[in-house]
């Protein structure tokens, strides 16, 4: 006699009684931009469907975010001024501590995660302080922790460390606790590598670096080992998130870590939305099918919270009866 596995395929109610794993829309967190200015909703060419927001017309996204049910959100920051020491991200009234304040204000029921970095706001696109050609490790962790504690003060509820540097966990965790803030978590970028997957981000975002690239801090995806220690180290120094980036690519990254006893998050990135997206307007592929397909890939592998661009589309369809969770 040989297996039939089959007999639990057989039918559409029996393959809903067996499967094991599951989305929620409380799994997704939804990237916005935001920009300095006024009257802004500006297209983001490579991001079909992303949109660069100012704060006075956000409003329109996040009503109909909340109506389709997506309350979990993470903002970056394009400021008009950028100078060598990225001041703008740690300016009390930059753009992002201003949008939060604003989204905290009228729509209280989103929670805020922020992330936290330089490239968006120093003039050479760097995520740090410069030596010559250098990225000084120690010399950025006071303007890292001084941006996060800036975002809490606003109201963010989660800080999001994305610079890659070493230690930047513990200098977060260290000057929030002493300023009160010792319940705000801190959801790290561990496990961020140097991807060809960030093109459409940078346009979106004003952070390509003016110079060389960021293979010095950023990890390498040709070794398979370092992510460990990256995973332990911010775990050590107080993440209460830990986070795999780019997400489809690494879903080995992800599995290999999925033990932990902290939730992990992916990021489905903009190159990951941006191919699907030009796919499916060429009409090569059925685009509903592959984003749910990518979605519980990554449940699979282990993820418990998703940040992507698609949540929007997401949700709608769920909402339509066009996908099924």
């Amino acid at each position: 006699m040989f297996t039939r596995t089959r007999r639990l395929r057989s039918s559409k109610a029996l393959r809903d009684m067996v499967r094991n794993v599951t989305i929620n829309l409380s799994d997704f967190i939804y990237p916005l931009f935001m920009e300095e200015g006024e009257n802004i909703k500006e297209e983001i060419s490579s991001m079909p469907g992303q949109y660069r927001w100012s704060i006075d017309r956000v409003g329109e996204e996040l009503t109909e975010l909340k109506e389709l049910g997506v309350t979990s959100i993470l903002l970056f920051g394009i400021p008009k001024h950028k100078d060598p020491l990225g001041s703008e991200a740690y300016n009390d009234k930059g753009i992002v501590q201003e949008a939060v304040r604003y989204i905290k204000k009228n729509f209280p029921e989103f929670l805020i995660v922020t992330d936290v970095c330089m490239c968006e706001y120093t003039s050479h696109g760097h995520c740090g302080i410069l030596d010559g050609c250098e990225v000084l490790n120690d010399e950025t962790l006071k303007y890292i922790a001084q941006t996060a504690l800036s975002h809490v003060k606003a109201g963010a509820d989660i800080v999001a460390p994305s610079d890659m540097m070493d230690g930047r966990i513990l200098a977060i965790r260290e000057t929030l606790d002493e300023n009160g803030y010792v319940n705000t978590p801190i959801m790290a970028y561990s496990a961020k590598y140097s991807s060809n997957y960030y093109g459409p981000f940078r346009e979106a975002a004003d952070s390509a670096p003016s110079f060389g690239d960021r293979k010095s801090y950023q990890m390498d995806y040709r070794n398979s080992k370092e992510y460990f220690r990256e995973v332990e180290a911010d775990m050590a120094e107080g993440a209460d998130f830990i986070m795999v980036k780019p997400a489809l690519a690494y879903l080995d990254v992800i599995n290999a870590v999925s033990n932990i006893d902290l939730p992990i998050v992916a990021y489905n990135v903009s190159g990951e939305y941006s191919m699907v997206k030009a796919a499916a307007q060429n009409g090569w592929i059925d685009e509903k099918g592959i984003v749910m397909e990518n979605m519980f890939a990554m449940k699979r592998a282990g993820v418990n919270i998703i940040i992507t661009y698609h949540a929007k589309d997401i949700a709608r369809w769920y909402k339509n009866g066009e996908v099924t969770f």
